[in-house]
């Protein structure tokens, strides 16, 4: 052959895998770098919210990482013996996704922002990568000849994507509720172990005992540190209960991070937080003292609105829609093993729920499902007001929690939506919140009927509550041209998130 010939095909080196081997290997790595990606929302969404940013960047992050871990795969199956990369590739991966909860979760303790963000790039983009590159690894050692190329890729690709879609399926529908977030990745993190030393026992050729040796070490350390910050991981949170140090009988729900409601387990009528004061506050003014309500409530919480009306308000009957089963089953246990009086809560889409509530049947709607940077936005639709705004009877009573931050673009559209479907609207928050120079807590006040909102402010004084109230002329200048949220135009993660600006 001259110096201008190609080179005829050439059989590649190495033991190759079995066939069955192989397309396990391709499976594996490829389910688990789903299960990082879907873990990992979970994991960072009590520091970041679960929002479309947070989505986005783990998404990102996670494409990221199957780009660079493909390509840089084959480059190294090129250059190194494939069968010596396999051990050291699962390992590493095992120990980096062991360790995930403690980095995590140990760098947002230092409250240090740049930290955490680094922590969480590293523990997507580290195992992503590394178990990405398996699959060119193992199509190298499956290839004998270069006429098998197209069938052989073919096949593990194929293989590889079944195992993304199990991957995706399995941790949705079944690891998330049921195992917590922590116990995800540590295990995740010992079976790829296992599978590491496996593959380096069975195909021992070079001399990464030792490392793989120290990898495990690691992930153990790992396994026996992760934290989870938590009394439940249930389906959408991170969920805790906390006891007031300074009032022995009352108890904070904390989800994800944040203080989401509190009650007193002896006393319904003690209310801690300031917007429920607000809203306790108009239930109080817009109907006589004392009248039994029928009431619809969106979000369970801790069920402090619910339970202030069952005590204030005998007979009164609340429905309640709370999406999250384990807030619920907490609320059973926090409350004594059973819910209050003429309490009903169903595990459903508040969104869902509108559509069957009876016409003209309610006296109350109390909104309370938005937390955080983590606002269900087909609930702030025009479309769900209206639904809710239906359900109310002609003289009935709309009272929702907004939280935003400054400059309160959120809370703008939102009153804006309101005002779209109800003829009265008023909002109540802090001075500063209503002069527009920093978020919080606000409540919006909506009836088809005229509202009385120099009561509502009598009965908050009353409370020592110092929040204000605007109604009128007043609030259409609050709002400015803020935009009517509706199904097919919701921006609320861009208007609500803080870090956008």
């Amino acid at each position: 052959m001259t110096s201008d010939e190609a080179p005829a095909p050439e059989s590649t080196s190495g033991p190759g895998l079995g066939p069955w081997v192989a397309a396990a290997l391709v499976f594996g790595s490829s389910a688990a770098v789903l299960v990082v990606e879907l873990v990992a929302l979970r994991l960072l969404a009590p520091y970041f919210g679960l929002t479309l940013e947070t989505n986005t960047m783990v998404i990102g992050l996670a494409l990221t990482a199957i780009a660079a871990g493909t390509w840089a795969g084959g480059w190294s199956a090129d250059r190194v013996a494939p069968r010596h990369l396999l051990g050291p590739l699962l390992g590493i991966s095992g120990a980096a996704v062991a360790l995930t909860p403690t980095l995590v979760r140990g760098s947002a303790a230092t409250n240090s922002p740049g930290l955490l963000l680094l922590m969480a790039t590293l523990s997507i983009l580290v195992p992503g990568a590394l178990l990405s590159a398996v699959t060119p690894v193992v199509i190298k050692l499956r290839l004998t000849s270069l006429q098998q190329t197209g069938s052989v890729v073919g096949h593990l690709s194929g293989v590889g994507t079944v195992g993304a879609i199990f991957g995706t399926v399995v941790t949705g529908f079944v690891l998330i509720s049921r195992v917590p977030v922590s116990g995800i990745l540590v295990g995740l993190g010992v079976a790829l172990l296992v599978a590491a030393v496996a593959v380096q026992v069975a195909g021992r050729r070079g001399r990464s005992d030792v490392v793989l040796a120290l990898v495990v070490a690691l992930a153990g350390l790992g396994a026996a540190a992760a934290p989870s910050g938590c009394d439940t991981e249930t389906t959408y949170h991170c969920l805790a209960i906390t006891t007031d140090p300074e009032r022995p009988t009352g108890r904070t729900l904390v989800l994800d991070g944040l203080r989401h409601s509190y009650v007193d387990v002896e006393d319904p009528t003690h209310l801690e937080f300031a917007y429920i004061e607000a809203m306790a506050s108009v239930t109080d003014t817009a109907f006589p003292e004392g009248e039994a309500l029928d009431a619809y409530h969106l979000g369970a919480g801790g069920l402090t609105i619910p339970r202030y009306l069952a005590t204030t308000r005998t007979g009164t009957s609340s429905r309640v829609s709370e999406i999250d089963a384990g807030v619920v089953e907490a609320d059973v246990r926090l409350l004594g093993g059973s819910l209050p009086e003429g309490v009903e809560v169903d595990v459903e889409d508040g969104r869902l729920a509108i559509d069957d509530l009876e016409p003209a049947a309610l006296d109350l709607v109390v909104g309370d499902a938005f937390g955080g940077v983590s606002v269900p936005w087909h609930l702030a639709s025009v479309e769900a007001v209206g639904g809710l705004e239906e359900a109310l009877a002609a003289d009935g009573v709309y009272v929702a929690n907004l939280i935003d931050f400054g400059p309160l673009d959120f809370a703008r559209a939102a009153v804006a939506t309101t005002a779209e479907v109800f003829d009265h609207v008023a909002l109540l928050a802090e001075p500063s919140s209503l002069a527009g120079e920093e978020g919080g807590n606000l409540v919006v006040v909506a009836s088809a009927s005229p509202l009385d909102i120099a009561a509502v402010e009598d009965r908050m004084a009353e409370r020592d509550l110092a929040w204000g109230a605007l109604e009128g002329e007043d609030l259409d200048a609050w709002v400015g041209d803020a935009p009517v949220l509706r199904d097919d135009y919701a921006p609320v993660d861009q208007l609500l998130t803080p870090y956008a600006r």
